[in-house]
């Protein structure tokens, strides 16, 4: 409630409005006899900001129960948030967010209001609300899993909690994980009135900000985070980044870049316990589900290729995704013993890696850095 109306301001004046958040959630589950693990989703391709690509609604199958009731037996579990893309949905990861849930995590994806596929508008409003609209959703499922709520009730431990966040989720995770954002970030609102100060609460320089990490947070996985090619982090903000996180990108990352982007951001939190991830000749679409078969019927190459990567087949990436994420949360928010997974030589192409049988995995590069002694 009450948050400025970043892309109504005129006259000088910002006004105030209510932020919609609607959510998706996926949590352990009993299957009843005679019932299958099996719901539909639906989604819009095109975008609301390109008059060439009409939104056209689209669904798609998922391996879960809506509403079934949930496991309780080994509650409370670790709780993870995804943040999307600039536009995307809160189902544009479904096949990762499934697959947490059935290894014991409560999984809650976010809708970003005004940035996804069926109401994307000024991109002023994805750059202010990313970081807040994530620190609301964690509030709001820590006070659902207290005592009196009948949903979540007892199920989501929000003390021990991940971020995944892509693309512009990925700016947004990790600036809620401590990388505040440099001084030019002010510089995106241009003349919009409060813009830039709105977001000085966020920046590496706000009064408090360094070190003042929400501690339930223990982990973030970042798929081709949006913005150090653009100057949004610079040494100081990384520098403040002192959670263990994930990175997965793109060797040829066309949107978030690679060398002066995800890596750059990867080398420069040296005060971080972190990972790199990398698909060779991957671009950017690192992260989401499989191109939805309508996406080639459309006429526009750009709502096939908003899923699709050139090189690499977008199921292998998933269930990639999936093994690497599941060792790194398994390690940091299960404190299960998955060393051998995410203690790899560099190239897979050399040698076999845990967990993958032989010839399963080329093309993927891997780096672990210690903090900063």
């Amino acid at each position: 409630n009450n948050q400025l109306n970043i892309l109504q301001a005129k006259d000088g004046v910002t006004p105030m409005y209510n932020r919609p958040v609607t959510v998706e959630v996926w949590y352990p589950a009993i299957i009843p006899k005679g019932k299958t693990a099996l719901t539909t989703y639906t989604d819009v391709l095109g975008s609301l900001r390109d008059s060439t690509r009409p939104l056209k609604p689209f669904q798609f199958y998922g391996r879960s129960l809506r509403d079934a009731a949930p496991l309780v037996s080994s509650a409370p579990y670790p709780l993870v948030i995804v943040s999307h893309g600039f536009p995307g949905s809160r189902v544009l990861l479904t096949y990762l967010t499934e697959n947490l849930a059935s290894k014991g995590y409560v999984v809650v994806a976010i809708d970003h209001a005004e940035s996804t596929h069926a109401d994307a508008a000024g991109f002023a409003s994805t750059l202010l609300n990313r970081a807040p609209d994530i620190l609301f959703v964690l509030n709001q499922v820590a006070s659902l899993g207290k005592t009196g709520h009948q949903f979540l009730e007892g199920l989501a431990n929000a003390n021990n909690t991940a971020l995944i966040g892509y693309s512009m989720g990925g700016y947004g995770v990790l600036n809620v994980a401590g990388a505040g954002y440099s001084s030019k970030l002010a510089g995106f609102f241009g003349t919009i009135a409060g813009g830039s100060k709105a977001i000085d609460s966020r920046l590496s320089s706000a009064p408090g900000f360094s070190g003042n990490v929400d501690k339930r947070i223990k982990a973030v996985v970042a798929f081709a985070p949006w913005g150090m090619e653009m100057g949004v982090w610079d040494s100081t903000g990384l520098q403040a980044l002192r959670i263990p996180t994930l990175f997965v990108a793109g060797s040829q990352d066309d949107v978030s870049g690679y060398e002066k982007g995800t890596k750059a951001i990867f080398n420069g939190a040296i005060n971080a316990n972190r990972y790199l991830l990398t698909y060779e000749n991957a671009r950017h679409n690192t992260a989401p589900n499989p191109p939805p078969p309508e996406s080639m019927q459309s006429g526009k190459m750009a709502d096939y290729y908003h899923y699709a990567e050139p090189a690499w087949n977008e199921r292998k990436i998933n269930n990639i995704n999936q093994h690497f994420v599941t060792a790194f949360l398994g390690l940091y928010l299960k404190q299960q013993n998955m060393g051998e997974y995410l203690t790899l030589p560099p190239n897979s192409n050399q040698q076999k890696w845990p967990g993958f049988e032989k010839r399963t995995v080329t093309g993927v590069q891997w780096q672990h850095l210690q903090p900063a002694q």
